[in-house]
């Protein structure tokens, strides 16, 4: 049996980077708009949000705390549509 560790035979897969406390983000539009916390959001997201960058304030396991370069709220958004840009 093979090492867990090791490369996928297709050796395109690549490791998720890891979120931190300051870290440089920008929201995926896709994995976003197939997100099913997205219901209690307006139905129109800001593109702002799309565009990035917006720094974490914090990280949790699933969420994460986001504030943009703009006057506006800090959000709390999973970390599965944050991308670091």
């Amino acid at each position: 049996m093979p090492p867990t560790d090791a490369p996928s035979p297709a050796g395109k897969a690549r490791p998720p980077v890891k979120l931190k406390k300051g870290s440089l983000v920008k929201v995926d539009r896709t994995a976003y708009l197939v997100d099913p916390s997205r219901t209690a959001s307006d139905p129109e997201p800001p593109d702002y949000i799309f565009l990035g960058p917006g720094e974490l304030l914090q990280v949790k396991a699933d969420v994460a705390l986001v504030r943009w370069r703009l006057p506006v709220p800090d959000v709390w958004l999973p970390v599965d549509v944050l991308r670091v840009v």
